[in-house]
């Protein structure tokens, strides 16, 4: 398997410590039944932002994949959790909707502290935070591990395989009840697959994407989607071409708007 886990041995409990300056902590959702495959599923829609003008819904490429008892997909609200984490060396308690009207979040599952390809990407996401936090972004990484485990690992030096300091919270699923509302529960091996989410400030999940545990995910495309994402929600009449990243032209989805910029291409 790609991550195989090293045993850490740990204190069998500790009382959380206090929060940091964004407090970020309920009971686990119920969970949902892991899906067959990640397809967006039947009840994908595409949804006019203003009903009953014709121009509007043409211009409208806003996908809601609403419905009760739907799996959380790019379209739905994020289901809400509460969870310990581990930050700047301390237990702190983390709580997915207190940044809902605050920040937008980008959020990672991966499978298992003290293996191979996941520090690559913890410690990426943490060497570009600045980034993430100048566009009001807050990153959150999680697995089904220990918060000990988590402090353990972070208090390993990077050369040996640790993590060192990290600018963001490591959440501890040891139910195993957050990635199974996202999706990306692996039911018989007990961990989650790279799943990525990105959800905006009304607690919407904008974008997922999910990769076997063999595959290690970019940290500039993730940036360059949070950042075509935010264009749009800016300028709603407006949609994002392929590659695109802030400065360069973005398009009029219309027959008549859309050859503007085909024709300066």
């Amino acid at each position: 398997m790609a991550c195989a886990f090293s045993a850490t041995t740990v204190p069998s409990a500790a009382a959380p410590l206090a929060s940091r300056k964004v407090s970020v902590s309920a009971a686990p959702q119920p969970s949902l039944p892991f899906p067959r495959s990640f397809s967006a599923g039947k009840s994908l829609r595409l949804a006019a932002a203003a009903a009953g003008s014709r121009s509007a819904r043409a211009r409208s490429f806003v996908a809601w994949a609403g419905g009760e008892g739907d799996l959380p997909l790019v379209g739905n609200k994020a289901p809400d959790f509460e969870a310990e984490a581990v930050f700047d060396q301390e237990f702190i308690n983390v709580k997915l909707s207190e940044y809902i009207g605050k920040k937008y979040v980008i959020l990672f599952f991966y499978p298992l502290d003290f293996t191979f390809v996941c520090p690559t990407e913890i410690t990426a996401f943490s060497d570009r935070y600045e980034e993430f936090e100048k566009i009001n972004t807050e990153v959150l990484g999680v697995s089904i591990d220990s918060v000990f485990s988590h402090l353990a690992w972070v208090q390993t030096d990077r050369k040996s395989g640790g993590l060192g300091d990290l600018k963001y919270p490591l959440i501890s699923d040891v139910t195993k009840s957050i990635s199974k509302s996202f999706g990306v529960l692996i039911p018989d091996q007990g961990i989650a697959l790279r799943g990525l989410f990105i959800i905006d400030k009304e607690g919407v999940i904008q974008h997922s994407t999910i990769n076997n545990l063999a595959i290690g995910r970019s940290v500039d495309e993730t940036l360059r989607t949070l950042q075509a994402l935010q264009y749009v929600q800016e300028n709603p009449d407006e949609v994002c071409p392929a590659g695109w990243k802030p400065g360069e032209k973005s398009m009029k989805p219309d027959p008549k708007g859309s050859k503007e910029y085909f024709a300066a291409i």
